[in-house]
């Protein structure tokens, strides 16, 4: 079990029953799953780009990534239906709590003149979107391997009714909202 849900099981639940007063420990909200997708624009006229992105993605979050694919055709982008245009992991259980521990902990610190995450990236019911700008930051990508840098969007998705009480889940596993 990792360092995380172990944490989770015992001190989060505690602390968030003593703050918000819930009155069975199955209310307090818990983080099912994170979503982690990257567009890649340049795949419409570069398909090593594409294979490049999953290759990082898969490394990054130690789990086999999907090819997301158009659902609409844009002239303007010259993008027609059905094209592959970037990849996604939806990670849930052990690998969830890993992925959070490892950019919590290592990549997050990483960047450059960081202060915090952004506080207001919730929508409203209890769901939490995060960009990153560069895949350099996390340990297990290999600068010199790394064809072009490209940003990402972590989505984590919680049980919690509220945008209050996913921000003070998120803040539990010491996520660095900033002030």
């Amino acid at each position: 079990m990792s360092r995380l849900k172990s944490l989770y099981k015992d001190e989060i639940i505690d602390a968030m029953v003593k703050k918000f007063g819930y009155k069975n420990v199955m209310e307090v909200p818990k983080l099912d799953k994170i979503v982690v997708n990257m567009g890649v624009g340049e795949a419409k006229d570069n398909a090593k780009a594409l294979e490049s992105a999953v290759k990082d993605m898969e490394i990054i979050t130690g789990q086999k990534a999907v090819t997301t694919k158009a659902k609409k055709a844009i002239a303007n982008f010259k993008i027609r239906e059905g094209m592959a245009i970037g990849c996604k992991v939806t990670l849930r259980g052990e690998k969830m709590y890993e992925f959070l521990d490892r950019l919590v902990n290592l990549a997050l610190p990483r960047v450059r003149d960081f202060r915090g995450v952004n506080p207001n990236g919730f929508d409203g019911r209890g769901n939490y979107a995060l960009g990153i700008k560069e895949q350099i930051i996390f340990p297990e990508i290999e600068y010199d391997k790394v064809d072009k840098v490209r940003g990402m969007d972590i989505v984590f998705v919680t049980t919690a009714k509220s945008d209050e009480e996913a921000r003070e889940l998120l803040a539990q596993f010491n996520m660095p909202f900033a002030k």
